[in-house]
């Protein structure tokens, strides 16, 4: 979990009353709200309302979620160039989903208008590289500032709208964690505290700035549960709260905030996590310096992944094992199979003393499955690419 932050007016302990301050519409007390994680057993946040958060007029079905996943004839490895996908939709509309199972759905987005109405993913953790694009996310915890290259860490059941300025054109990797998504445990000490030798520290992440919409007014929200939709009409404009405390909260990382660890030789990818799920992990290949060895192979070994699926979104930079790949290329590397550098880059590695590329990489237990729409975008050539 991120640190535990307080915002605006909360009262002394926990429940107990909050009294209305002077300027507010309503005479009597604040409504509170208790958001929990794994039951009661987990991270949680109090949220103080000006009215209370269960006012719905109306609920009616949005329809259903094609996973469009398929069941593919051989075990290959794919490159999806991804420059094709067109602008559709707005932030929550335009996803279009790649790949995905029982724990992870990954998807890309290219917004071509604002977000249209406010969005709760009510079972899934989601976390959003903006690729590009600058803007800010809208909460009930208030604002929370993204720009190029940020992490976005959206707690499920968080009803948000995206905004994006208007001089960019944005470009977003989504990422619905099924299980809890959080801080890998081996970087925090025994009091909760990121330690001293974590690839990133607490001043690393941001979090929300209060900011009260008091708007007595009907407001949609739309909610998703796995395949479902749901669409809420409130009473009231949900992000009316005028204090809070706790640990549950979106906030942002920036990818070139990651301080990556370097060795002699050439360090494992765990060295490059950044997120832990349940079923995955999320790594961040960030620019560092290279293997120091004077022997050192500074591109990546042949690996045989026999028990997980290995991922790879490049981000920008020149990438010193892969040829042929782009900016927005997704690289799938399944169970089974090997993968390595492509020939050729082992030697032109060799005076190198750092990479420029930032590429993020998902790692899964489970194997994933392709979606019709990813498939379009695949090189069929790729398995073939390191032959001499």
């Amino acid at each position: 979990m991120p640190a535990y932050l307080t915002r605006g007016l909360i009262p002394r302990k926990r429940h107990i009353a909050l009294k209305r301050q002077p300027g507010f519409r309503n005479e009597g007390i604040h409504y509170e709200e208790v958001v929990t994680r794994a039951g009661f057993s987990g991270g949680y946040t109090i949220a103080y309302h000006l009215r209370p958060p269960t006012r719905v007029r109306k609920v009616e079905p949005a329809g259903l979620l094609e996973s469009h996943l398929v069941d593919e004839p051989a075990l290959r490895h794919h490159h999806l160039k991804t420059t094709p996908l067109k602008r559709v939709g707005d932030p929550v509309s335009g996803r279009v989903a790649l790949m995905g199972n029982e724990d992870v759905v990954l998807s890309l987005c290219r917004p071509a208008r604002p977000q249209a109405e406010l969005y709760r993913n009510a079972a899934a953790d989601e976390l959003i590289l903006v690729h590009s694009g600058h803007g800010t996310l809208h909460t009930m915890y208030g604002t929370v500032p993204f720009r190029d290259l940020d992490y976005v860490v959206i707690p499920r059941s968080t009803t948000y709208r995206m905004d994006f300025e208007p001089d960019c054109e944005p470009a977003l990797l989504v990422i619905e964690s099924a299980g809890h998504l959080g801080i890998p445990a081996r970087y925090l000490n025994q009091e909760g505290q990121l330690k001293l030798g974590a690839p990133y520290a607490e001043r690393d992440l941001h979090g929300p700035d209060l900011a009260v919409v008091d708007r007595e007014e009907d407001t949609t929200v739309l909610i998703k549960d796995g395949a479902r939709l749901t669409r809420y009409t409130l009473a009231h404009h949900p992000f009316d709260v005028v204090g809070w405390d706790g640990m549950v909260y979106p906030y942002t990382l920036n990818a070139l905030d990651f301080e990556p660890i370097t060795g002699r030789v050439h360090q494992p990818p765990p060295v490059q996590q950044t997120f832990d799920a349940q079923g995955f992990v999320v790594c961040t290949f960030a620019p560092r310096m290279l293997d120091t060895h004077p022997e050192a192979i500074k591109v990546p070994y042949a690996h045989s992944n026999v028990q997980a699926d290995e991922v790879l979104y490049y981000v920008l930079g020149k990438f010193g094992s892969r040829r042929g790949v782009e900016s927005g290329s997704i690289t799938v590397h399944p169970r089974g199979i090997p993968h390595g550098p492509h020939p050729g880059t082992i030697l032109a590695s060799r005076d190198l003393t750092h990479t420029d590329e930032l590429a993020v990489m998902l790692d899964t237990e489970r194997p994933l499955a392709l979606s019709r729409a990813a498939l379009d975008l695949d090189d069929p050539s790729y398995p073939y690419t390191w032959m001499e």
